[in-house]
Formats: C-alpha cells, sequence, structure tokens
C-alpha cells in the first residue's frame, strides 16, 4: 500500500502545474516543419554559409582582393548566415537566459515545489501525516525573524552565517530550526531547544544546531579504585547497562577493591611524505630514528605548547612513501590539536635538510585515530592501563550468582577463543565499548574515539586453590582528556567533577587526564565482570527483557 501510495504522488501532486506548462502555447507550435527538421536546416545552413565565407575570403587574401568587395552569393552568404545565427540564438539562447533572470516568481516557486517534492520523492520519504499538519499550529516568531526564516528557506541567506549575521546563537537556532521544518515539511517538536548554552558550542563544538539531544546519565558505584571511591557517570539508552555495571562494582567492592596502572601515556600523529626514491625515503627514516637527532627535533617539536612533550619517533615505509608516527605527552588535554602542531613544526624544519620532500597529509592512518588497527593494539595511543582485582568466591556465588570455573571457562571460550575465530583486532572481551561509549559521553570525550579506547583484553584465571577469580582488563589505547572539546560545556563538566577530575590539574600536569584513564579501565572491569556473570549464569535475556524493554505505550505519547 505505501509503495503504490508514493508512486502514485508524483502524477497527482504537481498535475495542475504540469497541465499548466503543456497548455501554454510554444514557439515551436508555429513552425510549418516539424521542429527537428527546422532546426536541421538551420544548423546546416550557418555551417555551410560560414565555411563558404571563410573560403572565399581566403583566397582574396591570397590574391589581395579587398574584402569589403562583396559579389552577389557573398552577400547572399551573409544574409544567410545572420538569419541562421539569429533564429539560432533566439532558439537555444534567449530562453536559457530569461531562465534565469527574468523568470517570474510565481513560476520560480513553483518550480522549486516541484523540486523539493521531486527529492523528497526519490529519496523515499513517506509523506508528512496530513493530520499532525492540520493538529499543529504554525510557529508564531517575531517579524524580523520570519523575515530571515524567509530569506534562508529561499537560500538568500546562508544558514550556516546566522550566529555571525545575528550576534545571537540562540536566535540563530530557533530561525535555523524553523527553516528546516518548512523546508522539509516535518516536525522536530520532540528536539529540545531552549535550555541550552550555544555560545558555549560556537566555533568548537558543533556547527548550525537546531537543538540538543538529551541523553540519561546514570550513576554506577561506588568503584573502589586504587582505594579510593568513584562515582562513575555513565549516559546511555541501553537498559541494564548501568545496573549491571553498578553490580560489578559492588562485588569489586565488597571483594576490597581494584587495582589500577597506567603503563604508557602518548598521543600520536603519523603525517605521510613521499620522496622521488625509495633511497630518498630510507635516508629521512635513519635520520628521524637516530637518537643523536633526537634532542634538536624534541626543541622543535616541544616549542609548540607548554605541556606538548615529544617521547618517541617511529617509521614505518611502503616504497618511496615515508609514514612518521610522532608521540607525546599533552598534559589534561587529549592532545591531538597539540601534536599536531608539534608534527607540523618538526616537518617546516626537516624540508631544510630534506628539500625534495613531498608531505601529502598531517595524518597518514599510521597513527591511527578512530579506526581499529593493530599499531594501537601493540605499541598503545593515548593512555595505556592495565586494572586487576580478586574477587572471592562467596562474593562470585553471592552477588554475581554464579561460580568461579564457570567464569573462567567462559571467559576462555567467549572472549580469547571465540574472539580469536572472529580474527577480532583489539575485541578480546565481552562488552568493553559499551562502558567506554558511556562515559565518554557522559565527560565530554569524543564518542569516535571508543574504537580505539575500547580496545581490551579480559583474563580471568582461578586462585587460592580455586576458590577466588582474579580477573584483569589490559586497555593500551584509552584516548580521554578532561580540558578541552566537549569537557567545557556545562553538563559534561558536572560529570567530570563529581569524578574530581575536572579540568587541568595545575599541581601535576596531565595527572587528571590520566586519573579518568584509570577510572575507565575500572569501570571497564566492573562491566566485564558482572556481563560475563550474567552469560554463565543464563540470565542475560531475563534481565534484557525486564530492565530494557518499556511497557509503555509510546504511540499514545506520541499523540499526545
Amino acid at each position: 500500500m505505501d509503495i503504490r501510495r508514493r508512486s502514485s504522488r508524483p502524477s497527482q501532486r504537481p498535475s495542475s502545474a504540469l497541465d499548466h506548462h503543456s497548455s501554454s502555447p510554444k514557439a515551436s507550435d508555429a513552425l510549418p516543419l516539424p521542429l527537428y527538421l527546422t532546426n536541421g536546416i538551420f544548423f546546416t545552413l550557418f555551417f555551410s554559409v560560414a565555411y563558404f565565407l571563410l573560403h572565399r575570403w581566403r583566397d582574396k587574401i591570397r590574391n589581395s582582393t579587398p574584402l569589403h568587395i562583396l559579389t552577389l552569393s557573398e552577400l547572399a552568404g551573409v544574409f544567410c548566415l545572420i538569419a541562421s545565427f539569429i533564429y539560432l540564438l533566439g532558439f537555444f539562447g534567449i530562453d536559457f537566459v530569461q531562465s534565469f533572470i527574468s523568470k517570474p516568481e510565481s513560476d520560480e516557486e513553483h518550480q522549486r515545489f516541484i523540486l523539493h517534492e521531486d527529492r523528497k520523492i526519490h529519496c523515499g520519504l513517506p509523506p508528512p501525516s496530513p493530520v499532525a499538519a492540520k493538529a499543529k499550529p504554525p510557529v508564531e516568531l517575531p517579524k524580523d525573524d520570519e523575515e530571515i526564516v524567509e530569506r534562508v528557506v529561499s537560500g538568500e541567506i546562508p544558514s550556516y552565517s546566522l550566529e555571525s549575521t545575528l550576534g545571537d546563537c540562540l536566535r540563530a537556532a530557533k530561525i535555523r530550526r524553523e527553516a528546516v521544518q518548512r523546508l522539509t515539511g516535518r516536525g522536530i517538536d520532540g528536539l529540545p531547544l531552549e535550555g541550552f548554552d550555544y555560545d558555549s558550542i560556537l566555533g568548537q563544538c558543533c556547527e548550525m544546531p537546531i537543538g540538543y539531544v538529551q541523553i540519561p546519565v546514570g550513576i554506577a558505584g561506588p568503584l573502589l579504585l586504587n582505594g579510593c571511591e568513584y562515582s562513575v557517570t555513565m549516559a546511555t539508552t541501553e537498559g541494564c547497562l548501568v545496573a549491571s555495571t553498578n553490580r560489578g562494582c559492588k562485588a569489586i567492592y565488597a571483594s576490597g577493591g581494584a587495582t589500577c596502572v597506567l603503563l604508557r601515556d602518548g598521543m600520536t600523529r603519523a603525517p605521510v611524505v613521499r620522496f622521488s626514491s625509495a633511497k630518498r625515503a630510507t635516508d629521512l627514516k635513519f635520520f628521524l630514528e637516530d637518537p643523536l637527532n633526537f634532542d634538536t627535533l624534541s626543541v622543535v617539536f616541544n616549542k609548540s605548547s607548554r605541556f606538548a612533550r615529544l617521547q618517541n619517533i617511529q617509521c614505518g615505509i611502503a616504497g618511496k612513501n615515508l609514514y612518521i608516527r610522532f608521540s607525546c605527552s599533552t598534559g589534561d588535554a587529549m592532545g591531538m590539536n597539540m601534536v599536531s602542531k608539534g608534527v607540523q613544526n618538526v616537518l617546516d624544519f626537516l624540508q631544510n635538510d630534506f628539500p625534495d620532500m613531498d608531505i601529502i597529509g598531517i595524518s597518514g592512518n599510521y597513527c591511527s585515530d578512530k579506526k581499529p588497527a593493530a599499531v594501537n593494539w601493540i605499541e598503545g595511543r593515548g593512555k595505556s592501563v592495565v586494572c586487576e582485582a580478586v574477587i572471592t568466591g562467596d562474593i562470585v556465588s553471592k552477588v554475581l550468582k554464579t561460580t568461579v570455573p564457570a567464569l573462567v571457562e567462559l571467559n576462555m571460550l567467549k572472549n580469547l577463543t571465540g574472539s580469536a575465530i572472529a580474527g577480532a583486532l583489539g575485541g578480546f572481551n565481552a562488552h568493553a565499548a559499551n562502558i567506554v561509549s558511556a562515559i565518554f559521553i557522559a565527560t565530554g570525550q569524543d564518542p569516535a574515539q571508543n574504537i580505539e579506547s575500547s580496545h581490551c583484553i579480559t583474563m580471568m584465571e582461578a586462585i587460592n586453590d580455586g576458590r577466588d577469580l582474579h580477573v584483569s582488563v589490559t586497555m593500551p589505547s584509552i584516548e580521554v582528556g578532561t580540558v578541552g572539546g566537549g569537557t567545557q560545556l556545562a553538563s559534561q563538566s558536572a560529570c567530570l567533577n563529581l569524578l574530581g577530575v575536572k579540568g587541568a590539574n595545575k599541581e601535576s600536569p596531565g595527572s587528571n587526564a590520566r586519573l579518568l584513564a584509570t577510572i575507565v579501565a575500572g569501570a571497564v572491569l566492573a562491566g566485564e565482570l558482572s556481563l560475563m556473570s550474567a552469560i554463565s549464569a543464563g540470565q542475560l535475556v531475563k534481565s534484557h527483557m525486564k530492565y530494557n524493554r518499556s511497557s509503555r505505550d509510546m504511540t499514545k505519547i506520541a499523540g499526545s
């Protein structure tokens, strides 16, 4: 039914417009011959006469005959050339020019309507509900704003320039929001607009805003980690996730807490450069990896920031292309911009000694950012962390509702063997990405970096004659920061404050970001412990059906 309805709409809606155009008289209707034949005659006449005249003028030039002295045939040729040119110009040129400069306003609106409707039809978009369209009154805007909305809809004012044009970010968002609804013919009433500081995201977090998405934030904990308690903030729409992580925190707390150790701390950026030969590429590789040159390169790199400190340079080569992976500490910032500035400084410096070096890109994917990559899994990126805990046997049975042997066996067959069969890259875990994503969103991290930040291997082993469980997670590339980006927004800043890692640590630069990475690892440990227990006890489906299914009738809510 839906397909038939969509397919019939093109013939129904534009019919009046099409009938109007088909009933309008055309210039070609007055021609005595078919249009294609008339056009062919004038095309042939134009090019034939042009060839004839050029041939005659060439002979006159060779014979030194004045060009202005014309024979009767030449006069006829000039007349035919002008006549055919006027016909072709009138047929092809005038309509083309008029379509841009002299089209009536009503016709422009009609064409825009047809184009808009055709675009919706070709995209397979269902029509707006006529009931909803009648029920929703038009948005009342101030007269000045109404005029601006119309100019945005018509394309006279670019949507992206509203903030700079108006000087009021909230007003710009309101106008853009109304323009989008008019252009699409669809409402976005469920997307909130008021109650957000749009000035705080201008030029740094989001362009062309029309509202904001509400994501509930839950608390898991207390997480007892390295002798301190943390209430872990998690922004998620997945039922059971916070409850499950909270149960893992409870088991860890009851068993004496978890221990977390930071192994490495270094953000990376890897530009790609090209030379005329592989020999020249290897010359630069050996130069960069020579310990005698490191101090000089460090001075150049570290000029980019008072927190950036170059740690090492690792090179990979592919033919005459060289990939240079710089690693540096970045204080409490996640550090992508910081390391990129330092890399650019070094590249500019290197071109003095390697003028034939062609810089292809500041990032050559050897970094590797926002992509699963073995180099991150092996070498690490951001913060490399290992977190462990010993869960006593009675806690395993009372809190986690399973047994130590069942957990050890499930971990081996699922997280290790199953992931190996699947060809996993850094995915030797149950659901580390769930916890990482929830904390990242709550604390203003880059959600896309969840890809490499969720690299994790979960290990479980029976100890103390099989009575207790040793569990650990090793995460080599947690990429977090407590300054910059989304961490500056009010909600995300509040979540960081609850964890005790808001902003930069002035006494020990970088310690807040490192602490946040350990909290992420500790929460992942709790989440792994609880989910694995639910699977081994056969409770996964039952718990999701209980906590991840709403009994409310959302159709009634949406219609109210």
